[in-house]
């Protein structure tokens, strides 16, 4: 065995005051310390954990540079633990991104910016945010890495094979959903589960799903995080509330299900690329 064949994952389920992120990173902290003490090496927050998510104006007020302490105080605390949080990147002045802070080691190792801003439904990202242009790609341990998309980003299904096309050996999908926030017809309950099934299955790639759980305003954010295996089963699921899921992934498991069902090793990217000029 030239890797570990073993890691352990968690999503960590919480609620957001609103605008707290004093308040908002006692909770990370709190939920750091069960996590290494559960021995878990990747743990991810839901989208906006530092910051909760109907900000519209006040995107202003909690916005900070990768160079604030609050980013510096969680990387000092998570060890050789991955972990993922949701802030707001203030990357020059008036120009604010709905990002993700991959942290280690007391580093911030990557950033990943949200490229798909939904402004529909409930949903108004697309004024108060600048859309990303890059995917992120980070090494966990020696024969892990990992990816990241946030929310949005998972229903459009040409980022999620651009994003898996590296190979990663895990899929982060923090998400803010609350129920109805589409429409009243769309379940974000139902179809979340079937978006997030579809694919960990069809890549072989386990995935990380960490939502929020609880009120903020009008909205109830349902909760159901989950951590899903190779082939689309579901190893952990939280219940209601506040929480911390964990499960073991197997190398041997992914290997196993890429080989039998082998997407990426024949995504073709150069037919892909060809079939796609001249669509915008």
């Amino acid at each position: 065995m030239h890797y570990q064949d073993q890691l352990r994952v968690g999503a960590a389920q919480i609620n957001t005051e609103l605008g707290d992120v004093e308040t908002n990173l006692e909770r990370h902290m709190d939920i750091i310390a069960q996590a290494r003490e559960a021995e878990v090496e990747l743990l991810v927050f839901p989208e906006l954990s530092l910051t909760g998510y109907n900000l519209g104006g006040r995107v202003l007020e909690v916005a900070c540079p990768l160079e604030a302490s609050t980013l510096a105080r969680l990387a000092q605390s998570v060890g050789d633990m991955q972990t993922v949080v949701g802030f707001v990147e203030e990357a020059s002045p008036g120009e604010y991104y709905n990002a993700l802070a991959i942290l280690q080691q007391g580093d911030i190792l990557a950033v990943h910016r949200k490229l798909n801003l939904p402004t529909y439904g409930g949903l108004e990202e697309g004024k108060w945010f600048t859309h990303g242009e890059a995917l992120t790609h980070t090494s966990i341990r020696a024969g892990w890495t990992a990816t990241q998309l946030i929310c949005a980003d998972l229903w459009n299904p040409a980022l999620v094979h651009a994003a898996l096309l590296e190979r990663p050996t895990v899929l982060c999908a923090p998400i803010n959903s609350a129920t109805g926030i589409v429409s009243e017809d769309f379940s974000n309950e139902r179809n979340w589960a079937l978006n997030l099934s579809f694919y960990a299955m069809t890549y072989g790639t386990p995935v990380i799903m960490a939502n929020r759980y609880g009120p903020e305003g009008n909205s109830h954010f349902w909760g159901g995080s989950r951590i899903l295996g190779p082939r689309g089963d579901i190893l952990a699921e939280a219940g209601n509330g506040d929480t911390l899921v964990h499960a073991d992934l197997s190398r041997t498991a992914i290997a196993r299900a890429r080989f039998e069902l082998p997407t990426l090793r024949d995504a073709d990217t150069p037919l892909v690329r060809e079939l796609m000029a001249g669509y915008r």
